[in-house]
């Protein structure tokens, strides 16, 4: 690694000229007003040494000069040593990767993670809250697996409790007998339909008691409403074969309605938990922490996790009638699940930052507990996501379906590209299919490109619009670049293999970008950060559209020059196809 090599050197230069061993040497992207490729920063060095960092930059800079035949110029502003590489140098790291289509990727590790994400109600369709959720999921698994960890993609379905009830009960009311099939309806649309028509039904009988002289509390604690969907739970638990099959039936609809869904969104999974399975795991284990002394019991008979010396305060982890809390199964099913998968050496659990909290005492628990794999558990925490228009409520109906999103941002695609007018000669299937890899690009981009832990103001047409860090506008490079490439093909003259040419800056800033790539990866990899991809080739697109507005390529002056153009372009299609892979978006072949 060339950093490695400066770094060695630099430690080398303060060592003979100060007398000196520096711990480390610490690196930045040279800034564009000044000429180099990589920039060394002293003033962290003044730690170690007492001097003038313009001098101490001098005297590293010279000695790089002598003893780096990579290093052909540098200079030094303030406390900044700008070094300025060789085109040989630079040309034999490109020509080191012969095939761009797998770059950076890594092999296999001992190291095998489980990645929870999605994990909706079996009571509402999925939304533009799951959607960050599952976009992020599965971008994370996909970095992790092109980092070298083996993954297994997870969810656990929360198919059971009161709303599943309410859903239920309010089809039981209203529904005459209505199925999927009948209505024409999605299965999970039409199961949200009765949970939000229970709501109506409640919010009337509420008020319909407080006009007969209830206080609200009362009113919303007696709404026959609520009490008949509170006994149908308890039907449900007693395993009452009526209540037990509709949940059935129900819930069935539901999963057909999600799979459409993941289909549609180009995300799969290899695992499902199911709450009505999970929710009595853990109350083994809740014993064996007792006997371990991790847990204690109060007079009431809870049981309880002390955690105040740790920062937190003492968790409830079985309540004093016996009955398990959602701790308790969240216990259970992370040991079920290293049963279930031995190989297992850490989980993600992508969930809402307003979980931040319950992951740490849950991590902090299974720790205590004496779970090695406890150690690599991680919270991909995520902000929320908002509208113009403002917050989602589901109870209310005002949430922004999955489907109709993703509908809307296909349409707009569409609008779009009909504007620009570039689709002579696409039959209409070969439109629908390009709108729905623009619109869906578009979505994942602008979801993933902003740090998870950010909250997100989502606008569906700036998302799609094709100049800025948008989806469309690199997905169009990408685009462009393979209409180069068929060109290139099509002309015998081109020659392949290795040439060397002198670079021009705007090359050599695609090439510096290119060499970054197997990095960012990892770095992605171990912050569980799709930005990081996201960004990285947005910033690849934009070096590459200054050099391809600005370089000849097929006007180059020499055959050399214009191979290695097309090669150059060709890699830069390559990583771009890799990093939106990673993203999980999808490339055309035209635009």
């Amino acid at each position: 690694m060339l950093q490695e090599l400066i770094s060695e050197n630099v430690k080398r230069a303060i060592l003979e000229s100060y007398q000196v061993e520096l711990p480390s040497v610490e690196f930045q992207a040279t800034r564009k007003e000044f000429e180099g490729d990589i920039t060394v920063v002293v003033f962290p060095m003044l730690r170690s040494i007492k001097g003038n960092p313009a001098v101490i930059g001098q005297t590293i800079g010279e000695f790089l000069e002598k003893n780096l035949t990579e290093v052909v110029g540098f200079n030094v502003v303030k406390g900044f040593l700008n070094i300025v590489l060789s085109d040989s140098y630079m040309l034999e790291q490109f020509y080191r990767t012969p095939d761009y289509s797998r770059y950076g990727l890594d092999n296999i590790t001992d190291q095998t993670v489980m990645v929870e994400f999605s994990s909706p109600n079996t009571n509402k369709p999925l939304h533009l809250g799951h959607i960050r959720n599952i976009l992020l999921g599965d971008s994370v698994s996909r970095i992790l697996a092109a980092a070298g960890r083996k993954v297994y993609k997870t969810q656990i379905i929360n198919d059971r409790g009161i709303h599943i009830c309410k859903s239920m009960l309010a089809w039981k009311r209203h529904g005459n007998g209505i199925t999927p099939e009948s209505a024409g309806v999605k299965g999970d649309k039409l199961v949200g339909d009765f949970y939000v028509q229970f709501d109506k039904d409640y919010k009337a009988e509420v008020s319909q008691l407080m006009n007969e002289g209830k206080t609200e509390e009362e009113a919303k604690a007696q709404a026959p409403s609520l009490l008949e969907a509170q006994q149908m739970l308890r039907q449900w638990e007693a395993g009452e074969p009526e209540v037990v099959q509709l949940w059935k039936t129900m819930n069935g609809w539901v999963y057909e309605g999600f799979e459409q869904t993941y289909q549609n969104l180009g995300v799969s999974f290899d695992s499902y938990y199911y709450e009505s399975n999970t929710y009595l795991l853990g109350k083994d284990n809740i014993e064996e922490g007792l006997a371990k002394g991790v847990f204690f019991k109060k007079e009431d008979g809870s049981v309880w996790c002390d955690l105040t010396e740790d920062g937190l305060d003492e968790k409830l982890v079985l309540r004093s009638d016996g009955t398990a809390v959602y701790m308790t199964q969240d216990i259970g099913t992370a040991i079920q699940r290293v049963k279930d998968n031995p190989d297992i050496t850490g989980m993600i659990y992508t969930v809402g930052n307003e979980q931040d909290y319950h992951f740490k005492v849950l991590f902090l628990i299974l720790k205590k507990l004496g779970y090695t794999w406890a150690e690599n558990l991680y919270h991909l925490s995520y902000g929320m996501v908002d509208l113009p228009s403002g917050k989602m409520k589901s109870r209310e109906g005002t949430v922004v379906d999955a489907d109709d999103l993703m509908a809307q941002m296909d349409q707009t695609a569409g609008d779009i590209s009909s504007e620009l007018g570039k689709l002579e000669g696409y039959s209409e299937e070969e439109k629908q299919q390009l709108y729905h890899i623009i619109g869906l690009g578009a979505l994942k981009y602008y979801i993933l490109k902003v740090d998870p832990k950010k909250r997100i103001l989502f606008n569906p047409e700036e998302s799609v619009d094709f100049q800025g860090n948008t989806g469309p506008f690199i997905q169009y490079t990408y685009a462009r670049i393979q209409s180069i490439l068929r060109k290139a093909n099509e002309d015998e003259s081109i020659g392949s293999g290795r040439v060397d040419v002198d670079l021009e800056d705007r090359e050599k800033d695609v090439l510096k970008q290119l060499m970054l790539f197997p990095e960012v990866l990892q770095a992605a990899a171990d912050a569980y950060s799709p930005a990081l991809i996201a960004n990285y080739t947005y910033d690849l697109v934009k070096f590459y559209n200054s050099f391809f507005q600005n370089v000849p390529i097929f006007g180059a002056e020499s055959p050399e020059k214009i191979q290695f153009r097309v090669q150059l372009s060709e890699a830069t299609g390559e990583v771009i196809r890799l990093g939106f892979d990673l993203l999980g978006i999808s490339v055309p072949e035209r635009m």
